[in-house]
């Protein structure tokens, strides 16, 4: 199983970056495939996810500004973060979450620096 996080980086605030997850070998059908972030001192905390029937789920600071979305034929999902500001800076982690098993699988993570 590989998920493959790419995009992260270095943004002004009020700019923007997106994200992309890959996922590969994952034995289940997904279910759902989302995004998660943890910035220094802080706790993980879900950003947004999209189930297979397309409905999503945001976190309400980012509600507006990022957008999730997702490739089922690849298995990608993506995360468009507009009007970025300082406290998005994280580690922002891939998720997917499979059924009938409910088992999840997670990305090696990749860092967003939102310099103000």
């Amino acid at each position: 199983v590989q998920l493959q996080a790419s995009g992260g980086g270095l943004a002004q605030a009020g700019g923007s970056l997106r994200l992309s997850c890959d996922a590969s070998g994952i034995p289940f059908r997904i279910y759902r495939m989302g995004w998660y972030r943890q910035a220094p001192g802080k706790e993980r905390e879900l950003v947004a996810s999209i189930v297979s029937s397309g409905g999503t789920d945001y976190a309400d600071s980012v509600k507006g500004r990022f957008t999730v979305s997702r490739d089922n034929a690849k298995s990608t999902v993506y995360l468009q973060m507009n009007s970025l500001k300082p406290e998005d800076t994280a580690v922002y982690y891939c998720n997917v979450l499979t059924t009938p098993y409910s088992v999840a699988y997670w990305g090696q993570g990749t860092l967003v620096t939102v310099s103000s």
